[in-house]
This record gives structure tokens, C-alpha cells and sequence, in this order.
């Protein structure tokens, strides 16, 4: 278990839900944060926050759809604040939408923010993590990423996909003891993407983001000798579940 003061971390989608959530947690712990989300007013309103908390955070406004400003938004943060202890890939677009009504713009957009940002930031970590001797890489996944479900067309390939790349790399990243898992919520959470996407009986049963963040403060402690390869459920209760994929 890696101590975390100190340490630095990346967590996309940081302006709101489970990201502001994971983030808030690892300024607790004492890390340095670079937050990157496309909402840009937020997230210097939240990176203000965590400022007057005594958190040392980077706010990074970026379009992860795009991937030249992927690219600057992850060399801006190796800049300043050097190898992270953690990556965590959280941010992710829902159009629930059918084959015949979705267009290839929206569906690339999807895949783009949800899978080709995880290959950008993953790449731009994965050399300085090996000659720092270790790190932790952790992509966001869903029900989404194991099942199928009805207008999901691009964002359930998306997530499939997520859990594909993580297998990939967890099994790379052994040898150089960087642990790579894909984190799901253990429980239906009140996020401005669940709002818009849950039924009104999920909604009835959701769970505040923070309760979740535990599971991800044990994730960033993690190396290739401690837990890789699995789908890790984080739990309202500040517990976890670890299915081992590999």
C-alpha cells in the first residue's frame, strides 16, 4: 500500500458527480490533483474549493473528445507536476440514442472521450510510471462495460472496450509493477449524467459520489504486487468488491 502524501493524481471529469468525489478524497490524503473536465467555469469554481481546503490542485480545461487537446491537457500536467501516482479515467459522455437516429459524429464523440482519451492519457503516464517504478492506472466502467443495454450504441461499445484496454495493459503493466483496474459503482449514485439517464426508481435508491470515493483511495495506493486486472464495485458503505478479469 502506497502512501499517497504528497503524490500526484489525475482525475478526469473533476467538476462534478464521482470525479469531484475522487478527487475532493485524494486532496484529502494529501496529493496533488490536476482536475480536467470540458466545464470550464466549474471546475475553477471546485479547483477554489480545494484551494481553501489546503489542496494543491491544477484545474485543466479540456475537450477529451479531441485528442491534440487530450495531449496538451496530460504534457501540461507531467509539466508541472511530474509522474502521477495515479491515473483515473472517469469522465465519459451518455447520448442514449438508437441505430437509426444516431449519427457517426455522436457516436465517435462518445468512443473518443470514453476510449481514445483512456489510450491518450495512458500512454502519455505509461513510460514515466515505469521509470518511477510503479503507479496506478483506473478507468471508469459500468454495467455498461459487462452488459447490453437498448440506445447505449456507442457508450456500451465504449465501455466494453475500457475493460478490454485495461485487461491489456494490466497484464503489460505486471512487469513493471503498474497496477491498471476499472472501477465500477457499486450502487446507482446521483451524478448530473444519472440524472438525466435513470429511471425514476434508480433515482429513488442513489447514493451521494462520496461514499464511493474509499474504493478509489485504495485503488491509488495499488501496484502490480497489490491489485491489478480486476473490476473493482465500489460500495456505499466505503467497501469494495474485485472480480479478477485476468
Amino acid at each position: 500500500m502506497n502512501n499517497l502524501r504528497g503524490q500526484g493524481a489525475v482525475v478526469t471529469g473533476a467538476a462534478q458527480g464521482l470525479g469531484y468525489a475522487i478527487a475532493k478524497a485524494y486532496i484529502a490524503e494529501g496529493m496533488k490533483v490536476a482536475l480536467l473536465d470540458i466545464r470550464g467555469e466549474i471546475l475553477q469554481e471546485v479547483a477554489a474549493e480545494f484551494t481553501r481546503l489546503g489542496g494543491d490542485v491544477l484545474p485543466i480545461t479540456v475537450d477529451l473528445s479531441d485528442a491534440a487537446d487530450t495531449q496538451s491537457a496530460i504534457d501540461t500536467v507531467l509539466a508541472q507536476y511530474g509522474t502521477p501516482r495515479v491515473l483515473v479515467h472517469n469522465a465519459a459522455l451518455l447520448i442514449t440514442c438508437s441505430m437509426l437516429e444516431i449519427t457517426l459524429e455522436q457516436w465517435q464523440k462518445e468512443i473518443n472521450i470514453i476510449l481514445q482519451a483512456a489510450f491518450i492519457l495512458s500512454k502519455a503516464v505509461w513510460k514515466p510510471m515505469i521509470d518511477a517504478g510503479g503507479g496506478s492506472i483506473v478507468y471508469l466502467s459500468s454495467g455498461s462495460g459487462y452488459k447490453g443495454f437498448v440506445e447505449e450504441v456507442a457508450y456500451n461499445p465504449g465501455k466494453h472496450g475500457i475493460e478490454g484496454l485495461m485487461k491489456c495493459l494490466a497484464l503489460e503493466g505486471q512487469e513493471f509493477n503498474i497496477a491498471v483496474n476499472c472501477a465500477t459503482p457499486g450502487a446507482p449514485i446521483n451524478t448530473p449524467m444519472s440524472d438525466s439517464n435513470y429511471t425514476e426508481a434508480q433515482k429513488k435508491t442513489w447514493v451521494d459520489p462520496a461514499l464511493l470515493a474509499p474504493a478509489f483511495v485504495f485503488l491509488a495506493q495499488q501496484d502490480a504486487a497489490g491489485l491489478t486486472g480486476n473490476r473493482v464495485a465500489a460500495r456505499a458503505n466505503g467497501t469494495w468488491d474485485a472480480i479478477d478479469l485476468l
